[in-house]
């Protein structure tokens, strides 16, 4: 009887190794399937142009990039007049209600597409998401869906939206306010200091270029909408 009950001891080691493995797998799967990811394609509909790096992130229904009629934050104002994303990614990662911030890198083109892939609800309850960028000759100029609704499996959401103003700087269109690479008119890159008074103070649809400085309306100017964004769940 003492040897039967060896001989079992391996079997019932060997029985519970198999369970532990398969629940293992189990466990993994369910992970895999609580965190959908999404495909985010954003288009530049202008003529004159670009994009700055482009900001998405997740997060449950309590997070909002701005207001409109209401001051921008100082990080969103530093992504409309700068382009530059790293303070408000920093703010949104430290938020509790985010799941995931992703950032492009370069810059969109008139005509061209941008792509971006960022993991969605997971076990967070996260269910919307917000994507952002600057357009470039501008003051504080910026794109953005805000807010929305994350797709189910299978559907694809689409969506024309305008430039919006931070309000944060004055427009004065000159190339010593505003960033960015080479622009002709300029004869190299702009200079990105902030003009200082006559700021509007809130976030509005943006009015456009209307060639008070170094751009000309004719070939910088836009009438909205000013991108395609399309988001599709890909897992």
């Amino acid at each position: 009887m003492k040897t039967l009950s060896f001989l079992k001891a391996p079997l019932l080691a060997m029985a519970a190794a198999v369970t532990l493995a398969l629940t293992s797998g189990a466990l993994a799967q369910d992970r895999t399937r609580e965190v959908p990811s999404y495909e985010v394609k954003i288009t530049n509909l202008t003529r004159g142009q670009q994009f700055t790096p482009i900001l998405a992130a997740t997060h449950t229904p309590s997070v909002s990039l701005f207001q409109l009629g209401q001051p921008a934050s100082s990080e969103l104002a530093t992504l409309a007049e700068e382009g530059n994303v790293a303070p408000l990614t920093a703010a949104l990662r430290a938020n509790k209600a985010v799941l995931e911030v992703v950032n492009g890198s370069g810059l969109t083109e008139p005509g061209a597409t941008s792509t971006l892939t960022v993991n969605g609800r997971g076990g967070t309850g996260s269910s919307r998401i917000s994507v952002a960028a600057m357009l470039i000759p501008t003051n504080d100029a910026f794109f953005a869906v805000n807010s929305v609704t994350l797709p189910l499996r299978g559907e694809t959401l689409a969506f024309t939206v305008p430039a919006y103003d931070s309000g944060s700087e004055r427009n004065d269109e000159l190339c010593a306010s505003i960033p960015g690479p080479n622009f002709a008119e300029c004869g190299g890159s702009g200079g990105g200091a902030a003009p200082v008074g006559g700021e509007e103070g809130f976030v509005h649809i943006s009015a456009g270029m209307h060639g008070i400085g170094s751009f000309a309306a004719a070939a910088r100017d836009w009438r909205n909408p000013v991108a395609r964004i399309t988001i599709r769940r890909v897992r």
